[in-house]
């Protein structure tokens, strides 16, 4: 079996090792028997992002274990290693009474100007879905941060803390959640030895992030809706703090959304951050903007399954504002909800879009994997473009 298939393989294991029945599943995660049933059988190879958290709470397991998500690079890797990666953020010097046994960590800092441009050329990288050469450089680019910081101190805390943030951005879409959070819980420490609140809160919102994927609906939320009012910034306050403060909202948006709360407040108030700005803004490495804030009432609007909402709303998308893998997840946002509408020439042709923005990036995305499955199962004979697209993402 390939390996969305394997879901129905690991529920059926997780489910016997507790001594559940699958109406006992079923009543636990508040989802129908009927799609357990599918599942285990075969008849379905996936289900929805939020079912599929609903059943990874119920079972007590991560949703990387459930769906076997796992890092897909294959010979994209550049020469680079997620075990690297590993080993840098958790070097031995990091540790309670072991700093200055980390070999790694000797030689000469690098000057703090190049270690900028570094760390804006890889963050460049993560936007463009360039996976591969990020891999590489990621755990040069963590140990040239720690050992820059040493030498500059405070001045160096946010180069330092974007590695970290960007490390676990990276390992989130490679399956490596555990690790995505203490990469995260290294860059708040980082952020929060500087003087920038505005950077601390927005690898906040990478842990938000994080807590989301791991099924930590509520704590996410909490997080990212917590911090945005304990910074919530005056509107006249400059752009990147209006920025930091919007993407807190834009996380709190797709945790409730997932959890199945209502999002019109966050969505309101974002909006009309955006709409302070006027424009599109850069800041701490990511974006913010009116048409962030659309692509994700988007999103959310697809997890409540009201593909009507989702598809008005994406007119006032300017995708051009989108970095080039946020505009991939807003196409399989769309596919979505074609999907759900059952325009199914229409959501391949959003598939097929997003597929080749960045190939190694579509590769990991769960959400694309549940989508072609889904089209598959309700094709009399698949289509070429749905084979091809099965193939992307794994599925033969």
């Amino acid at each position: 079996m390939k390996e969305v298939s394997t879901i129905g393989a690991n529920l059926k294991r997780a489910r016997n090792d507790r001594g559940l029945s699958q109406e006992g599943l079923a009543d636990k995660a508040q989802l129908s028997k009927d799609l357990i049933g599918k599942l285990e059988q075969g008849r379905r190879t996936s289900c929805r992002m939020t079912s599929l958290m609903k059943l990874a709470n119920a079972l007590d397991v991560d949703l990387a274990d459930l769906t076997g998500k796992r890092e897909r690079l294959g010979t994209d890797r550049d020469g680079g290693s997620v075990l690297a990666i590993r080993d840098a953020i958790l070097a031995p010097s990091l540790m309670p009474g072991l700093s200055g046994l980390d070999a790694d960590d000797d030689g000469n800092p690098t000057p703090l100007p190049e270690l900028s441009a570094a760390v804006s050329r890889s963050w460049k990288d993560y936007w463009a879905g360039d996976f591969g050469p990020l891999v590489a450089a990621m755990p040069g680019l963590i140990t040239e941060a720690r050992l820059t910081h040493r030498s500059e101190g405070p001045a160096a805390t946010t180069a330092m803390a974007q590695s970290y943030q960007l490390a676990a951005c990276l390992l989130l879409h490679l399956g490596k959640t555990d690790l995505a959070a203490i990469s995260a819980e290294r860059g708040l420490q980082a952020a929060s030895q500087g003087t920038d609140e505005w950077q601390w809160a927005s690898v906040v919102s990478t842990l938000a992030w994080v807590l989301m994927y791991q099924g930590r609906l509520t704590e996410s939320e909490n997080l990212a809706a917590d911090v945005a009012a304990r910074i919530e910034p005056s509107f006249s306050s400059p752009a990147p703090h209006l920025a930091s403060w919007g993407n807190l909202l834009i996380a709190a948006i797709d945790t409730a959304a997932i959890a199945g709360r209502d999002v019109s407040e966050y969505v309101s108030m974002a909006a009309a951050g955006a709409e302070r700005l006027g424009g599109l803004v850069s800041a701490y490495q990511t974006t913010f903007g009116a048409s962030k804030v659309a692509a994700n009432a988007v999103h959310a609007y697809t997890m409540q399954k009201n593909p009507g909402e989702a598809l008005k709303t994406a007119r006032r998308v300017r995708v051009e504002e989108l970095p080039r893998i946020a505009y991939g997840h807003h196409l399989i946002d769309l596919a979505q909800a074609h999907t759900d509408a059952h325009h199914l020439h229409t959501a391949e042709a959003r598939l097929e879009e997003a597929s080749a923005l960045s190939p190694v990036w579509f590769r990991h995305q769960v959400t694309a994997q549940s989508i072609v499955a889904d089209i598959r199962e309700q094709q009399t004979r698949p289509s070429p473009t749905i084979r091809r697209l099965a193939r992307a993402v794994n599925l033969d």
